[in-house]
């Protein structure tokens, strides 16, 4: 897959990946800036930021003006915030990216931050995670997190806590944006159907945007001497857990042998995990394994929704598999599997311009690189068997061992014991 890339004299990037055959276009907006470099006192800023570039500009002083502009072309627009970065884009008919420049463009250097509009998106925001509270399948993720990182700014929710986005002011997200938002930590991504324009556009709507430097995010290291463990109690139905090791970070060279390890583990139906886990034993619903990783440390982490009744049986189930792989020769023809797995989930992926404009954007974000589907696909295809074998015995040291668990359950160390590789 072909692409361009070029700075403006402002330090913004622009990288232009052209999709043959596409008639529609996604325009991305990322930059480098998420909740891990958030103070105590501010957490879910970088959230709640993402949420007020759609209240109103000067040019469109509502979120109805915003949204009747987008929706008036048949267009699909969004945000989001990660604890390392937060993007904005929008996909339409190719024929309207001026038209996209011009809305994102003005959202991002022209929010008015209304102080009215601010109370009302407290209350959305309070709900938004009070809905996560309820939910302890997306919930046991961040539980996992904070166990993992701690106190550190790594460890805390995206989304915050309610008692500091109650105390959140205009000013404090003008401050925010001082010191974080700034064309040298911004990537421009037009993918799909473009036309010769997109550099112009880019330079009419973003070129003016005053360069500076910007505050780094503070870097974390890994650091365990045992096992971890956190339980909340809740009242539930079903227990959901995660478990895994600290693991790899995104520059590491064998991040793509981690991750066709992942696979085998957990990333299908005829994962192992999922046959040992779900089908022979019955232990759950859902199963799986993933991999977080950041420019400083990582992890890797099976989740699972399991019955309340035999959660020490799934736990068991879990660690056995990772014992196995570590000393068991993994077939070629599980490898095979797992890869062209990995490389058909990619293709299907890079169908959507919107996939494509996120994996170029991040590569070059996060990593200061771009890996092309193309380069990608031959480093899963250069996995071996011994790789994975490798990764499994580097990663699943017993010391390294996490679990977080969200069920009816008020006693820790049933959990603790069974925390042994």
């Amino acid at each position: 897959m072909n692409y361009q890339k070029y700075p403006l004299e402002n330090g913004l990037r622009v990288l232009e990946i052209p999709m043959t055959g596409v008639e529609s276009a996604t325009v991305l907006i990322l930059v480098g800036v998420g909740s891990r470099f958030e103070e105590k006192e501010i957490n879910g800023l970088s959230h709640f930021l993402e949420h007020m570039a759609f209240k109103g500009t000067q040019k469109r002083p509502t979120a109805l003006d915003i949204a009747s502009t987008i929706d008036g072309i048949g267009g699909e627009f969004n945000a989001f915030t990660s604890k390392d970065h937060t993007g904005f884009y929008i996909k339409a008919a190719a024929k309207h990216v001026p038209l996209l420049f011009d809305v994102l463009s003005d959202m991002l250097l022209n929010s008015k931050f209304d102080p009215s509009e601010i109370e009302r998106e407290k209350g959305v925001i309070i709900e938004e995670i009070n809905m996560y509270e309820d939910t302890p399948m997306r919930k046991v993720g961040d539980l996992y997190e904070n166990l993992l990182y701690g106190e550190s700014k790594l460890g805390r929710d995206i989304s915050g806590i309610p008692q500091v986005i109650r105390g959140i002011k205009r000013e404090d997200f003008l401050s925010y944006i001082d010191r974080f938002y700034s064309p040298l930590n911004t990537i421009v991504t037009v993918a799909g159907g473009t036309g010769k324009e997109v550099k112009e556009l880019t330079e009419k709507y973003l070129g003016g945007w005053i360069k500076k430097q910007v505050e780094q995010a503070d870097r974390v290291r890994d650091k365990q001497e045992k096992p971890g463990l956190l339980v909340k109690f809740k009242d539930t139905q079903q227990a959901h857990l995660c478990i895994g090791v600290r693991s790899l970070k995104l520059t590491d060279p064998d991040r793509y042998k981690l991750g066709v390890f992942t696979n085998i583990l957990g990333g299908s139906m005829s994962s192992r995990l999922f046959i040992e886990v779900r089908e022979r034993r019955g232990l759950a619903y859902y199963i799986r394994a993933n991999n977080e990783m950041y420019t400083d440390v990582g992890n890797f982490v099976t989740q699972a929704g399991v019955d309340i009744k035999r959660i020490d049986d799934a736990i068991r189930v879990i660690l056995e598999q990772f014992d196995k792989i570590k000393t068991e020769k993994v077939a070629e023809e599980e490898l095979h599997k797992a890869k062209e797995n990995i490389k058909g989930k990619l293709i299907l992926e890079l169908e959507d311009s919107r996939n494509v404009a996120g994996l170029f954007a991040t590569g070059e974000l996060l990593e200061d690189r771009i890996r092309t589907p193309e380069e990608i696909i031959k480093l899963v295809d250069e996995v071996r068997c011994e790789d994975v074998v490798k990764i499994a015995k580097q990663i699943f040291i017993e010391k390294n061992l996490n679990l977080a668990v969200i069920g009816p359950y008020k006693e820790e160390g049933r959990f603790q014991k069974l925390l042994k590789l």
